[in-house]
């Protein structure tokens, strides 16, 4: 009886080590099958930047097929997508306030709608698959056209140039005018 004791208190001993370290490995952004990115750069004076999880296109089809048109997707993997301005923008036309946003994207064959949202730290998709997006929280939309790219963009990738941002994935490129 006191072995079989002895037994269950080296186990739960054992647990209670290797938890922490069981915890720090699911939280350990690198290790996942989408690792963190970061774009940074800057438009005007402001310095921008975006971070996400890059997934990878491993064979699928993503837009219209993973990623089915007109519905609304969190612009990355993992949690949504944040996008930082630390000074005012205007995008595509429309003024951004300095701030950072949750940044999603309802893609379409030929034109996207762009939002930002001032909720930000939550997950990327509700329980079901949606995006975790709150429409009231929304700042501003803007509706781009997207290009079609000759070449292969395995991982998601954003960029920021002097005028603007945008992301490059499987076939596609989405860019969106920033001043």
């Amino acid at each position: 009886m006191k072995k079989n004791y002895a037994v269950k208190m080296m186990a739960v001993i054992l647990m209670t080590l290797m938890l922490p370290n069981l915890l720090k490995a699911q939280t350990d952004k690198s290790k996942r099958p989408s690792p963190a990115a970061t774009a940074t750069g800057k438009i005007g004076d402001a310095v921008i930047t975006i971070d996400y999880s890059s997934p990878s296109v491993k064979g699928r089809k993503i837009f219209g097929g993973l990623l089915p048109y007109g519905k609304t997707w969190r612009a990355g993997a993992n949690e949504a997508t944040t996008f930082t301005t630390d000074k005012d923008l205007t995008v595509d036309g429309k003024k951004l306030p300095a701030g950072k946003y949750s940044f999603f994207a309802t893609p379409g064959e030929n034109e996207w709608t762009i939002f930002f949202n001032s909720e930000t730290g939550q997950s990327g998709v509700k329980q079901g698959g949606d995006a975790n997006m709150d429409p009231a929280k929304t700042v501003l939309s803007v509706v781009v056209k997207s290009k079609k790219l000759t070449a292969l963009n395995e991982k998601l990738e954003y960029y920021v140039g002097s005028n603007g941002f945008g992301l490059k994935w499987e076939y596609t490129d989405v860019f969106v005018s920033a001043k």
